[in-house]
């Protein structure tokens, strides 16, 4: 069980290292179906192993300069708030029905990803309208040196999202990186290695909030287990940080659509038999 708890950890950080996401949603079939956990204790496990792991890359990245802490910040607060009425949601909407629509969701932001890839212009970093004579009507811009230009719209964007992301966590054990890596390139023009930082700096914290509202409706989970996901996950971590910095941004964006997609088919078909 030990080797095997580890092992499962080692590939949910390698996950979040590689993409800055995908690790909650490999995390609980993992928990359920690998180490035979039940459901509700595999979300809360999921929850701080993923959030652990996160907090694990996130120092060398804001080292690097890898994360816009800023936008990052406003994310998580955002998210932290949605946490709890996700946690609340879940208690209220069938198993299958949930998954359903959690797939779909996964399956929309891999097309969009995989999408972006062949518009080279939107991968730089700044809006494609910057520096061009026609209006940019987006809601969230950037200037010529890449800096975000927080409006009041796009704050309000920013927080919807964060919003969205934090229900989703509480929902179903996840970090959200699948949501807050697409939302960070596609709305905000960040430069997908830039968003994988960010990412996980706002998945520690959404995860942290998750947790606390997980314990505090008085659910228990695994030290052990969590433990054992949190020493795999660092090694994942790390491992998946190494290979992330000698990708290329449009070539990290279609492994993570592509990541996407196989664990959204995988739920699909999980749904069909409960």
């Amino acid at each position: 069980m030990f080797g095997l708890a580890v092992v499962f950890g080692s590939l949910v950080g390698f996950a979040l290292g590689l993409t800055g996401g995908g690790g909650g949603v490999f995390a609980v079939p993992l928990l359920v179906y690998g180490l035979s956990v039940a459901p509700r204790e595999a979300v809360g496990i999921s929850l701080a192993s993923v959030g652990g792991t996160a907090l694990f890359g996130v120092a060398p990245r804001l080292w690097r300069g890898q994360i816009e802490v800023r936008t990052g910040i406003l994310f998580a607060i955002a998210g932290m708030l949605g946490a709890p009425l996700g946690n609340y949601l879940s208690s209220l909407l069938p198993d299958s029905l949930l998954l359903v629509l959690f797939a779909a969701l996964m399956l929309v932001v891999a097309w969009r990803m995989w999408a972006k890839t062949r518009k080279p212009e939107l991968a730089t970093g700044v809006c494609a309208a910057e520096g061009v004579s026609e209006p940019n009507h987006s809601t969230c811009q950037r200037d010529e040196q890449g800096t975000l230009r927080l409006t009041s719209r796009c704050a309000l964007l920013l927080v919807v999202i964060g919003l969205i992301t934090g229900v989703l966590s509480g929902m179903f054990g996840v970090g959200g990186g699948f949501i807050i890596v697409p939302a960070l390139v596609l709305m905000s023009g960040m430069k997908v290695h830039r968003a994988v930082g960010t990412s996980l700096l706002v998945i520690f914290l959404v995860s942290a909030s998750a947790v606390a509202s997980y314990l505090l409706a008085g659910n228990s989970l695994s030290l052990e287990i969590t433990a054992q996901f949190l020493l795999g996950g660092f090694a994942g971590m790390w491992l998946g940080g190494l290979l992330a910095h000698r990708l290329q941004g449009p070539t990290l964006q279609k492994l993570f659509a592509v990541g996407v997609v196989l664990v959204a088919i995988f739920v699909l078909t999980k749904s069909m038999f409960l």
